[in-house]
């Protein structure tokens, strides 16, 4: 049987181009805004971001999807991370006194704003989406990559945050401290990492890249890569992922108080003077951790380990 275009790509794609999706064109830009507007009306109704977060989320959603469908990957990282947000949301908060329900304008920027600018000059320099390939389109496939490398630590992270920290609470199965894997480490330490949250990081990864892959697959796009771009994915969530650890364990401070059994972070208001340091020195807040670790991961992802990873 002969395959139908879907309702979306008959829409939203021109034939004359292949079903590529010009950026910030009208049916381009229509979706867009009908998205970011269902994104943010979820968000507020869920309560998973605060007013000024959704409205964040809102002109972060516009942007990234009127460059293209792989803006869509981001709404999927929003979604499947409230998911593991909420997952035993009482259990996570009995062992870490910095555990937020809602993100803000600040938290959503952190995971965003980079890839927001690399989809920007995607658009601009060589516009509708593309095929990752180096041989042929070496310039608009290091921003692509870029882009995928950013999302798949964003997830990557979040995932093994939220999940990992669940089958790490008796004693001898505490997370070990990134800088001293000798060390074991209350859970949710900044830098604290298991086998668990590991392996969750490259699921999220993974599911980024597949996610890719499915989104040019809508627009027409034949991924020449497939299998690879999956695992690019899962290597960029490790990756990152680790990266993030590190910081964590050296630039966030960590203090753990014996008598409440939590973990706190240094600007915590509530952090009782019994709390003692566990690691790091308060150079970053946990949003400009996020923010350093996925912006370079985009980069040595797209520029440095894209390149070669697709040319094996």
């Amino acid at each position: 049987r002969r395959d139908r275009p879907s309702m979306l790509s008959t829409f939203v794609f021109s034939p004359s181009n292949n079903h590529s999706m010009d950026p910030f064109a009208p049916k381009t830009v229509a979706l867009a805004l009908f998205a970011a507007t269902m994104l943010g009306l979820r968000a507020l109704r869920r309560r998973s971001l605060t007013k000024a977060g959704a409205l964040t989320g809102f002109v972060v959603g516009f942007l990234l999807v009127s460059t293209g469908l792989r803006g869509f990957v981001l709404f999927y990282f929003y979604q499947l991370g409230s998911m593991a947000t909420r997952f035993k949301e009482s259990v996570k908060a009995k062992l870490d006194a910095t555990m937020e329900s809602q993100r803000g304008a600040t938290n959503v920027l952190a995971v965003s704003i980079v890839a927001v600018v690399l989809s920007l000059i995607h658009a601009v320099y060589y516009g509708a989406e593309q095929a990752i390939d180096f041989t042929a389109t070496p310039g608009a496939s290091r921003l692509a990559t870029a882009v995928l490398a950013h999302h798949a630590v964003s997830l990557g992270d979040t995932l093994a945050s939220e999940l990992g920290m669940l089958g790490t609470t008796s004693t001898n199965k505490r997370p070990i401290l990134v800088t001293q894997p000798w060390r074991r480490v209350p859970v949710g330490t900044n830098g604290g990492i298991s086998l668990g949250g590991t392996l969750w990081s490259v699921v999220g990864g993974l599911f980024i890249g597949v996610l890719t892959v499915a989104m040019d697959y809508l627009s027409g796009i034949t991924p020449l890569n497939l299998c690879r771009v999956t695992l690019f994915g899962g290597l960029a969530g490790f990756l990152g992922s680790l990266l993030d650890s590190l910081l964590g364990a050296t630039l966030q401070t960590t203090y753990y108080d014996d008598e409440t059994k939590l973990v706190y972070h240094e600007h915590h208001a509530d952090r009782p003077k019994s709390a003692q340091r566990i690691c790091g020195v308060p150079v970053l807040t946990n949003e400009q951790v996020n923010l350093v670790s996925v912006a370079i991961t985009a980069v040595l992802g797209g520029w440095i380990i894209a390149p070669w990873f697709f040319g094996l």
